[in-house]
């Protein structure tokens, strides 16, 4: 158990905020993130720096040269470089404690229940295509766990438009409307915790082929703050429920 006397140096500001009880009870939580882009990265960052003791990350994909405009992890010296590995080793360097899986695999509707574990205390959706996110959230929303989605960041550029609400409460968003619809197909009206923008966004580029797997798909444009902004948003709101579940008790002195 943390103390005041022995709790990481990095944390002490944290410490602060949430004391003894709060920084044990996020130490102690397991967090499943899918997606390592522009807004997933940015959420693993936060969350890690918060002090989560433990997360479960996919992602399939590697550093592409167009990825430099807006993804955390993207760099000129990391290009080819597997996503989920340079998560793991940047988690490493700021909380050595933290306990990291990762798994370079792609998500779909057949694998998706034996790759998101029982455990997780929350389960993060930062997936960029549309039949990956709706199997991940519908699955994990029908075995009763805690789900936080991001909504599309790309086509946007106003930070000032960009909410926390529940999906049935979202409003402009088209991906929003088309998950909405995808959930109640197979009757699922479970709390989906998002966070999107209702700003109307500009027209992406036409369906473009992609290498490996997954359909061609539409190129949004992006611009560097507003895929972070999600990712933190996200993050906040993740960990804000998480405090609010009853703590650990701690021992008596």
């Amino acid at each position: 158990m943390r103390t005041m006397q022995n709790i990481p140096p990095q944390f002490t500001r944290t410490h602060i905020l949430l004391g003894d009880a709060g920084l044990q009870h996020l130490a102690e939580k397991h967090v499943f993130v899918a997606g390592l882009g522009g807004v997933g990265s940015y959420c693993v960052e936060a969350l890690a720096r918060a002090g989560i003791g433990r997360f479960t990350l996919i992602d399939h994909d590697v550093v592409a040269i167009s990825n430099i405009n807006r993804q955390l992890l993207a760099l000129n010296s990391t290009i080819g470089a597997s996503k989920a590995e340079l998560m793991r080793t940047r988690i490493a360097d700021i909380n050595p404690d933290c306990n990291v899986t990762i798994l370079k695999t792609f998500l779909t509707i057949d694998n998706v229940n034996d790759l998101v574990p029982e455990d997780s205390d929350y389960v993060v959706d930062c997936i960029d295509s549309l039949s990956c996110k709706v199997a991940l959230l519908a699955e994990s929303l029908k075995r009763g766990l805690n789900v936080a989605s991001s909504m599309g960041a790309g086509n946007r550029r106003d930070p000032s438009r960009i909410k926390i609400a529940d999906i049935s409460k979202t409003e402009v968003c088209p991906l929003a409307r088309l998950i909405r619809m995808r959930l109640r197909r197979e009757n699922i009206y479970k709390p989906l915790l998002t966070v999107y923008s209702d700003e109307v966004s500009s027209v992406p580029l036409p369906p473009q082929p992609v290498e490996g797997p997954g359909r061609a798909r539409a190129v949004n444009g992006t611009i560097s703050y507003m895929p972070a902004l999600f990712g933190m948003m996200l993050a906040g709101a993740v960990i804000n429920r998480l405090l609010e579940q009853p703590p650990t008790p701690l021992p008596l002195p």
